[in-house]
């Protein structure tokens, strides 16, 4: 049931990535999978009940690579310790790590890819798009620095992020993709905070 589940969940966002998430039917993800509409229905209520648990798969997938790289896993005010206590040395491997996942996981890629797109065209989808890659991330880039004593949070925060950013954006596109992660490695070990 679970793997029903996943494989349904794997396609839709797909669909997503590629068509939109309006231009998606619950027809076109059973098709996808050879399935009747009604076989889909079984695992799920409908697109937007895919969609979030989509979301809810992605919000458990950053919570434990924020566990597993002592970095908080929720914003400020809801773990102001935590900021306290995350040490710049695990906050870049972090860095790093999310940089592979968002790239080389291929359910977090397709993800990003759906945002990307869907980004300008939904409120919704252009305030997760934040969340993930935006203004969310530098308020978090931010809290960290602050926390960690760092001149200037604000300024340094977009200092830090907006190569992490560029390199993300230009990983899709590069025929070298280990260049680009080479590039960002050497950004992480070069920055000095």
């Amino acid at each position: 049931m679970r793997n029903t589940r996943e494989k349904i969940m794997s396609e839709a966002l797909k669909l997503f990535s590629r068509k939109g998430y309006e231009g998606v039917s619950v027809r076109d993800i059973a098709k996808k999978l050879n399935i009747t509409p009604g076989a889909l229905y079984k695992h799920y209520q409908g697109k937007r009940d895919i969609f979030d648990n989509i979301l809810r798969e992605m919000e458990e997938n950053d919570r434990m690579k924020a566990i597993e790289h002592h970095v908080p896993e929720d914003v400020f005010n809801n773990m102001p310790e935590a900021y306290r206590k995350t040490a710049i040395v695990d906050f870049k491997l972090f860095t790093l790590a999310m940089f592979r996942y968002w790239t080389e996981d291929e359910f977090a890629s397709v993800f990003r890819q759906m945002l990307t797109l869907e980004q300008y065209g939904s409120p919704e989808m252009s305030k997760l798009y934040q969340n993930y890659f935006g203004s969310g991330v530098i308020q978090y880039v931010e809290d960290i620095l602050r926390e960690n004593g760092i001149a200037q949070p604000e300024t340094a925060a977009l200092s830090f992020y907006t190569p992490y950013y560029f390199l993300l954006n230009q990983y899709d596109v590069a025929s070298d993709k280990t260049k680009i992660f080479a590039l960002l490695q050497k950004y992480m070990k070069g920055i000095s905070l």
